[in-house]
């Protein structure tokens, strides 16, 4: 494969975050063009790629990923095809951008992050995107500082306004809350051991058959205890906040954003809609980031690691979410690769 000057990037699924992206690299970031976009659905392909120069449109990934034009990868394609596209850019040895998950499962993220140790070197940066928040940047500088001293507790609040018809109960921890476990882990530096489930009464709001909010603790191997409510139909809005509790201090994010107006005797402001409105700027950072470490010949961001032990969590979430007990994670030794 021959790198060109500008990135040529392959965006594989053309969905909504799939079609976000390709306006991001195509209009918001710099040093990457889109070369070729990949989806199922031909006609919806044609029209995203019409529109860019130089954009071809496949239906086949390992047609777009073994094109001349094509130096890297993002894969925006639902869970399930992810495994099958990951494994055919290492194929090429392309670098690749892979929103969440990695994969829908352990079993199958082990198959690829054991893949990618077979090329011996990373290849991948998974799309947990909070890591690229400025808010939650602060946080984790704050707290790599020690300036409050070690963490004890980290508290955060996930709610959406209102979720799809055929969102399910195992969802609220594989779609939203490992979100929570990746930023845990990250914001930490210390991989979670164990993971309860408790559920209050469900809210009218809640479609039937969905037990939403709920209560979802993890434990840490490095005794810090995480917290996260999850209500996924608060009807309000998009709301992502986390407080660190930490020996000397608090740190507290997500409480507002933008302009605080008072008026008519009240005073308030604005609530995100939806996680592409409150996280527009994290996603724009994260991607320009990976066009970045790319051109340099480097891999930085969240690894297959990480996407393993994201889903590894899931795992035992769901398991405490089914079972209402306390269900421990159950990680493999973590490879020299991502020390």
């Amino acid at each position: 494969m021959t790198q060109h000057a500008t990135l040529g990037v392959a965006v594989v699924g053309t969905g909504r975050m799939g079609a976000d992206h390709v306006r991001r690299i195509t209009d918001v970031i710099s040093g990457a063009r889109v070369s070729a976009v990949v989806d199922i659905d031909a006609g919806r392909a044609k029209g995203l790629a019409d529109g860019i120069d130089g954009c071809t449109a496949y239906t086949d990934p390992g047609a777009a990923l073994a094109a001349d034009d094509v130096d890297a990868v993002l894969i925006a394609s639902p869970g399930p095809a992810h495994e099958a596209a990951l494994l055919t850019a290492f194929e090429h040895d392309l670098p690749v951008l892979c929103e969440k998950p990695l994969t829908p499962d352990a079993a199958s993220t082990l198959r690829v992050l054991e893949a990618e140790l077979r090329l011996g070197h990373r290849r991948v940066q998974v799309g947990f995107m909070r890591r690229y928040d400025a808010e939650y940047l602060k946080l984790k500088s704050l707290l790599d500082s020690g300036e409050l001293g070690r963490p004890l507790m980290l508290h955060n609040r996930h709610r959406n306004a209102d979720v799809l018809p055929y969102f399910t109960e195992r969802m609220l921890i594989n779609d939203s809350v490992v979100h929570e476990m990746d930023a845990a882990r990250w914001l930490l530096g210390q991989e979670i051991s164990a993971v309860t489930v408790l559920k209050p009464r469900p809210s009218g709001n809640a479609p039937a058959g969905l037990s939403d909010p709920q209560f979802v603790v993890m434990e840490t191997d490095g005794g810090v205890l995480v917290d996260v409510e999850i209500y996924a139909n608060c009807r309000f809005g998009y709301q992502v906040q986390a407080e660190a509790v930490c020996e000397n201090g608090t740190a507290r994010i997500g409480e507002a954003h933008g302009m605080l107006v008072n008026s008519a005797g009240r005073w308030g402001g604005s609530i995100a809609r939806d996680f592409v409105e409150r996280f527009v700027e994290a996603y724009d950072r994260e991607v320009q980031c990976w066009v970045d470490a790319t051109l340099r010949g480097e891999v930085t961001g969240p690894s297959c690691w990480d996407g393993y032990a994201a889903a590894a969590v899931c795992e035992a979430g769901v398991r405490a979410q089914a079972e209402g007990l306390r269900a421990e994670v159950d990680l493999i030794e973590r490879p020299a690769l991502y020390r």
